[in-house]
């Protein structure tokens, strides 16, 4: 009588969540991971049919784990061979040219590092045709892949409102510009840290639409005067003629510094509440900066917040 052969073991939810974790941590830039993900699926047409990429980064790497795990039996070979790939990489050229490159390579290490232990269970559990039984690993692991946009703008969101809650002002505005910087980063800006120029201090930079924007960031308790916005005006102008600038004061503007550039700039500005209406889920970031830009195209005028904009 011949036995009928068990089904293989199927992967875990928790080994699809780190891969898609480590598919968003080893590329800064959305076209290597489109690049990445067209090529791997390249004897799977129907794998990317209707996908877009050109949404969020993170967004991108999720759909693509999802539409591997809905279908795990025609795509079981490719998720194992990716996962095992994946989890054995040791150099991160997509990411050493980044400015950043440093912090960026030990997050990708990281996330790598959690995949190859997954992989191992995973191995181990085919191996014996069981299930995985550590259920704190599954659980965590899981819960990471869970670990959605929703989440994670919570959890700026409540960061945001400890900067806001804390004593010591001082070190709340060195806290705001890494705080920044995973703002930026959760919706695809392509963030760089603050820098130093021959004759100056720039905050940082981000890129938006094809368009790149210096930053300039305050956390003071006074609102911003004109001569500051003249000073960053000059910064802004002194990179090109088509030099964009986002400046923002979380404590608002004077009046007079809105006056200032009520018909002409460079420049967009941004305070506490329009962060407040992103981190609120009220608007992304993206619709923020697009009402902002197309307000100062059609007005010149660099003042716009949240809070003016039609339905708000």
């Amino acid at each position: 009588m011949t036995s009928t052969p068990k089904p293989a073991q199927p992967i875990s939810p928790a080994a699809y969540g780190a891969l898609a974790g480590a598919l968003k941590s080893i590329f800064w830039y959305k076209r290597d991971l489109e690049r990445f993900i067209r090529l791997w699926a390249t004897d799977h047409p129907s794998l990317l049919a209707h996908m877009d990429f050109s949404g969020y980064k993170w967004a991108t790497a999720d759909e693509f784990v999802d539409r591997l795990m809905a279908n795990e039996r025609q795509y079981r070979y490719l998720s194992l061979r990716m996962m095992a790939e994946v989890s054995q990489l040791t150099s991160f050229p997509a990411l050493k040219r980044h400015e950043n490159a440093e912090s960026l390579i030990a997050e990708a290490k990281e996330a790598v590092n959690h995949l190859r232990g997954l992989v191992d269970r995973q191995r181990v559990a085919h191996k014996q045709q069981s299930k995985f039984d550590d259920e704190l690993l599954t659980y965590r692991a899981v819960i990471e892949a869970q670990h959605g946009f929703e989440a994670k703008l919570a959890a700026l969101k409540e960061r945001f409102l400890e900067l806001e809650r804390m004593n010591n002002r001082q070190k709340a505005g060195r806290l705001f510009e890494p705080f920044l910087n995973d703002v930026f980063r959760l919706f695809d800006m392509e963030p760089r840290l603050s820098y130093s120029l021959e004759y100056e201090q720039i905050d940082g930079s981000l890129t938006f639409d094809t368009d790149d924007y210096i930053v300039e960031a305050k956390w003071w308790q006074e609102a911003i005067q004109p001569h500051h916005l003249y000073s960053f005006n000059e910064k802004v102008r002194r990179k090109g003629k088509n030099s964009l600038g986002i400046f923002i004061s979380v404590n608002g503007f004077t009046s007079g510094a809105r006056e200032a550039y009520r018909e002409s700039t460079p420049f967009l500005t941004m305070e506490g509440l329009d962060f407040f209406y992103v981190l609120d889920g009220r608007l992304t970031l993206d619709e923020l900066l697009r009402r902002k830009k197309r307000h100062a195209n059609e007005t010149g005028s660099c003042y716009f917040p949240a809070t003016m904009f039609p339905g708000e």
